[in-house]
């Protein structure tokens, strides 16, 4: 059951985390980066839960490489809230990390399962 993965319970760690992060961006963003990224994170949990109820692994590696886009676009959307002083330096190295290790561990899921 997807509940019983790690990557699923640390991707939906990250995503309460994005959330909170992103509260405190400018209400101009709440259309642009804020919500972009928010998509972005929320993504992963759903595609590794919904491809892991899916008949094949064939379609289960589908909805991985889906929710590996997304700690991509994540981990640019990060970047540009950093350029943009959205976020501090402190707030990026805090959470860029997490971005990172459900990635791999998306991919080593992927991996073991082809």
């Amino acid at each position: 059951m997807y509940s019983d993965l790690i990557v699923y319970q640390k991707s939906k760690k990250l995503t309460t985390s994005v959330y909170l992060l992103t509260n405190s961006f400018p209400k101009s963003e709440v259309h642009g980066l804020s919500s972009q990224i928010r998509r972005a994170v929320v993504s992963i949990p759903l595609n590794i839960s919904e491809g892991s109820a899916r008949n094949t692994n064939k379609q289960f590696n589908n909805f991985l490489n889906i929710a590996i886009g997304s700690t991509t676009e994540v981990k640019v959307c990060l970047e540009i809230s950093l350029d943009l002083k959205y976020i501090t330096q402190e707030e990026f190295n805090k959470i860029f990390p997490q971005v990172e290790e459900v990635s791999k561990m998306l991919y080593s899921l992927k991996r073991s399962i082809d």
